[in-house]
């Protein structure tokens, strides 16, 4: 699919005037593919990249499962600007397991001309495991964005998919909450044949159908998209033992529902600011994590 003829992007489709879209630099590939060795450890087989993104080596810190292979994407390119188009593929091979996440949040500049837009793929193959945590997503003031991610996933391999997305720049002068042009963000599930598993998309224009109603953000200004999918044994546990709320103390909210076809979990989490939302979903993810692999999530670096 061609991310760029979605009709919400239609408006938004002039050629920059610095550079064009497509020239080198502007449009970024990563492929990511994860191995099991016969000693047990999981390791990063393939990697093709093509700038500005960027994969720091394969780490091993992760004290509670030291043969999974750590990985952080970076962009030498600064934050997403006019006409960026990026691409990203991560497979999993039969039985490996893997961590990726981002080596800061994802900046989304002021746009005048074209839009940014990311298509992500991800591939499962029997028994694999794979947590995706990027760092949040920041939209600043006119910023036009679209993500479009498809998810091919065997029925007995798990993926833990986490996206958090912030309402602008709040504390940037007089703040730029819910100040951008456009978010649209697809999310689809298959299975290795093509048995589709789910479908969500949401499309916020701000200047059209502002999202601080109640309803939508109402008074929050984070918002968090969990995925989860995994096999039907792990599904139910992970849903009882899971609970939404509100508290207004905190100023989190949360809820968990079932995903079609008994694939997974969707979970979603609103905020006040970006750091009890991301220790929430990351305390979530260790909940999927001890169901899964018996193992824990390890305290996030002090300096993340």
């Amino acid at each position: 699919m061609n991310v760029s003829t979605a009709r919400e992007v239609l408006p938004y489709m002039e050629d920059p005037k610095a550079m064009p879209v497509g020239v080198p630099g502007k449009k970024g590939y990563l492929y990511l593919g994860f191995e099991l060795e016969p000693s047990g450890r999981s390791i990063l087989r393939d990697l093709d990249r093509r700038a500005p993104l960027i994969v720091q080596q394969a780490l091993y810190f992760d004290e509670q499962m030291p043969q999974m292979p750590c990985v952080y994407i970076l962009s030498s390119g600064g934050p997403n600007v006019d006409g960026d188009r990026y691409e990203q593929h991560f497979r999993m091979r039969r039985g490996s397991f893997a961590f990726i996440s981002t080596g800061a949040a994802t900046k989304l500049a002021e746009m005048r001309y074209n839009h940014s837009a990311m298509m992500q793929h991800f591939d499962l193959e029997e028994e694999s495991y794979l947590e995706y945590l990027p760092e949040p997503t920041i939209p600043c003031r006119h910023t036009r964005f679209l993500s479009d991610t498809t998810i091919r996933i065997a029925p007995s391999a798990t993926l833990f998919y986490a996206e958090i997305f912030l309402g602008g720049r709040k504390y940037y002068g007089q703040g730029e909450r819910f100040a951008y042009d456009l978010l649209s963000i697809c999310s689809r599930g298959e299975r290795p044949d093509g048995q589709p598993l789910f479908r969500e998309k949401f499309v916020v224009r701000p200047a059209l159908h502002s999202p601080a109603v109640l309803g939508a953000m109402d008074d929050y200004d984070i918002f968090a998209n969990v995925l989860v999918l995994t096999p039907p044994e792990h599904i139910e546990k992970i849903y009882a033992a899971t609970s939404a709320f509100r508290d207004e103390t905190q100023g989190l909210a949360a809820g968990i529902t079932h995903l079609p076809h008994a694939c997974g979990l969707l979970y979603k989490v609103l905020g006040r600011e970006t750091e009890p939302v991301k220790r929430l979903v990351r305390s979530f993810c260790s909940a999927v994590r001890m169901e899964v692999k018996d193992k824990p999530l390890p305290e996030e670096f002090p300096w993340r």
